[in-house]
C-alpha cells in the first residue's frame, strides 16, 4: 500500500514534536515539513535534536508528543507492521557510519531489500547492479564493506537506501565520516540520484559544504526548528 499524496500539502510533516531520552529533552516542539522532490538540509550543533527529529520522521522512534504525518498517515500512530513496510519501500535510510552488513559483499547488502520484498535473486541483482553503477561503485560487486573505502562504503549505502525508489531519503550525517573530497562525491551522487528519480531527501548535517547542496535548509536549536534559511540552489553537478 502506497500512501496518497495531495500536490500542494507537504509530502511529510511533523509538528509540535517532543521527545525526551529519560531527563534529557532531546526535542521540545520541533516543526519541520518536506514536499514532494525536495532536498531540505536541518542543520544545528550536537546534541541539537538533529537525529531524533530525523529517527521520528523516519517512524524509528515514536515521539512522546506531536504528529508526523506522511502522505495523509500519521507515521507516530502506525502499527510495527506497517512501519516496517514504510521502511522497506518507501523510507530510504542512510546513517553516518552506512551500517552495511559485513557479512555481505556490496552487491548483496544494495540487493537486500528486494530480496525482503520479494524480489527472485537473480532480478534484485541486476538492479542492484544498476544502482552501484549510478554511484560510481560498479566493479566492487564482489566485496564485503571491510575491503572498501569510507566512501565507497557509504556509496554502497545510499544505494541500498535508494534501491526500492523510495518516496523520501532520511540522510543521518551522510559525509560525517569522510574526508572532504569524499563527501562532495558523496553528495553529488545523492543528489544526482534524487533529482532523477524524484525522491524528496532530508539530510541531517553540521556542514555548512553538505547543507548547501540542499534547495531548503531549517536550523534546530536545543529541540527547536528556530529559523529557516534562505533558499539555495541545489547543486546538480
Amino acid at each position: 500500500m502506497t500512501a496518497e499524496h495531495n500536490p500542494g500539502t507537504p509530502l511529510l510533516a511533523a509538528r509540535g514534536l517532543i521527545k525526551a531520552h529519560g531527563r534529557t529533552e532531546a526535542l521540545r516542539g520541533a516543526s519541520v515539513e518536506l514536499a514532494a522532490g525536495e532536498i531540505l538540509a536541518v542543520t544545528g550543533p550536537s546534541g541539537s535534536g538533529k537525529s531524533t527529529l530525523l529517527h521520528c520522521l523516519a517512524g524509528i522512534v515514536r515521539p512522546d508528543a506531536g504528529a508526523v504525518t506522511y502522505g495523509g498517515e500519521r507515521v507516530d500512530q502506525l502499527p510495527e507492521a506497517r512501519l516496517s513496510e514504510l521502511r522497506r519501500t518507501e523510507f530510504g535510510v542512510v546513517f553516518q557510519f552506512g551500517q552495511l552488513i559485513p557479512e555481505l559483499t556490496a552487491l548483496d547488502n544494495v540487493a537486500l531489500p528486494l530480496l525482503l520484498g520479494g524480489l527472485a535473486r537473480r532480478q534484485a541483482h541486476s538492479v542492484a547492479g544498476e544502482w552501484l553503477e549510478r554511484f560510481g561503485v560498479r566493479g566492487q560487486e564482489g566485496l564485503r564493506p571491510g575491503e572498501l573505502s569510507g566512501g565507497q562504503a557509504q556509496r554502497v549505502a545510499l544505494a541500498r537506501a535508494l534501491v526500492t525508489s523510495p518516496k523520501v531519503v532520511f540522510a543521518d550525517e551522510p559525509t560525517g565520516a569522510l574526508d572532504s573530497l569524499a563527501g562532495e562525491q558523496t553528495m553529488t551522487a545523492l543528489v544526482h540520484a534524487a533529482r532523477e528519480s524524484g525522491t524528496s531527501v532530508l539530510v541531517i548535517t553540521h556542514d555548512a559544504r553538505v547543507a548547501a547542496y540542499a534547495d531548503r535548509e531549517v536550523s534546530l536549536r536545543d529541540g527547536v526548528v528556530l529559523a529557516e534559511g534562505a533558499d539555495v540552489l541545489g547543486v546538480t553537478r
